[in-house]
């Protein structure tokens, strides 16, 4: 019989490959319409049906995100608070979506955007703080923390910088990397 721990160790690899499709699709589906160089995730909401599509990817990372930091255990509550305040700004950031790229911010750019900012924070230091627990996640929690730095600092205004796109897409998968590297050492600290 598999136990409770096991199978919320399933659903959380699972949903985290899940969560992956969807932005997959959205990004082969808008070849042409917009640049992964250039443009930054949130502007998927302009694409065709891509408001449906990347809610899919971010409440589902949002919610298999809030599960780990459920199932983890002896990594301290501050690292798990900081995985559900990552969960819990990927959620405000689907429910208040961007501006078009030009347009005056509205209240709802604000939000995206501040919530955007407060969730690439908190994954990243949740890991470091994993890290001091589990040695063998320091890499990948040192990449997202460096990741989420470049994008946080590609908003400030760069005379010429064109590549927030790809800087956000490397700090995603960095993030990713982290959440299954999380998922999968604690799957072997509670083994």
């Amino acid at each position: 019989m598999i136990e409770a721990g096991e199978k919320r160790r399933g659903l959380v690899v699972g949903g985290l490959v899940f969560s992956l499709v969807p932005i997959f699709y959205l990004h082969v589906v808008s070849a042409g319409q917009l640049n992964p160089v250039t443009d930054v995730i949130s502007d998927y909401v302009f694409v065709n049906n891509g408001t449906g599509w990347l809610a899919a990817t971010s409440l589902s990372l949002a919610a298999v995100s809030a599960l780990l930091a459920v199932n983890l255990r002896g990594v301290g509550r501050s690292a798990q608070w900081l995985i559900g305040i990552w969960s819990a700004g990927l959620t405000v950031s689907t429910i208040f979506p961007t501006d078009p790229t030009g347009a005056p911010t509205s209240l709802s750019g604000y939000i995206h955007r501040y919530a955007g900012a407060v969730m690439f924070m908190a994954l990243p230091a949740a890991g470091v703080l994993i890290a001091r627990k589990i040695p063998a996640l320091l890499g990948v929690a040192i990449t997202a923390s460096v990741s989420s730095a470049a994008f946080l600092v590609s908003h400030v205004s760069f005379a010429g910088f064109e590549a927030r796109g790809l800087t956000e897409r490397v700090l995603f998968a960095s993030l990713y990397g982290l959440l299954f590297a999380i998922a999968a050492l604690q799957v072997r600290r509670t083994s």
